[in-house]
């Protein structure tokens, strides 16, 4: 059962790459003298990064990558201070009403939570802020980092000239049995 497929695999694999064995090989070399030389800029990606740092977004605004990036980024970020705030503010709340419970005053909370039941509230808020301001930073750093990559990878030369093109050449030396090969032509 496992030879067959291996067989069928093998045949698949030969007779979907013997149609890229038949290209002339003067159509590549007209193709690879019409190509257009790719200009590095060794700076882009720093700048980029750069923009991203005094800016959230800026970076992806120059690398014309914005229309789907953006939203992101100021989304997470938004989102991440809105939630640290909202936290914090219920920690404050939480925190007046223990404090001013362990003074003998009496709270907003007063008979609804008990002492150790605005002590974990404080407990769990704190945690949310935490996570929250940890969050706005991590989209800040990636959103960064995102800059730079993106950046240096639209400087990649990506023509069809790159894929790596198989060609099948049969061996004839053996006269009993014949032989296919495959080999990876590349040129650079």
């Amino acid at each position: 059962m496992k030879s067959s497929f291996y067989i069928l695999f093998i045949i698949f694999l030969v007779s979907s790459l013997n149609t890229q064995a038949q290209k002339d090989s003067t159509e590549t070399k007209t193709k690879q003298l019409q190509l257009k030389p790719v200009v590095y800029n060794p700076l882009s990606p720093s700048r980029a990064a750069f923009y991203s740092a005094i800016l959230p977004g800026a970076g992806q605004i120059y690398n014309n990558r914005y229309w789907w990036q953006l939203p992101l980024i100021y989304g997470g970020l938004g989102y991440s201070i809105y939630s640290y705030i909202d936290n914090n503010n219920a920690y404050n709340r939480y925190r007046t009403a223990y404090k001013q419970r362990q003074a003998g005053l009496t709270d907003e909370f007063y008979g609804l939570i008990s002492d150790t039941g605005l002590e974990s509230a404080q407990e769990q808020f704190s945690t949310n802020r935490d996570l929250s301001l940890l969050s706005a930073v991590l989209v800040y750093v990636l959103q960064i980092v995102e800059a730079s990559v993106t950046s240096h990878l639209l400087q990649f030369d990506t023509s069809k000239d790159l894929s790596v093109r198989p060609m099948i050449t049969p061996n004839y030396n053996l006269v009993d049995s014949p032989n296919v090969g495959v080999t990876l032509k590349y040129t650079f």
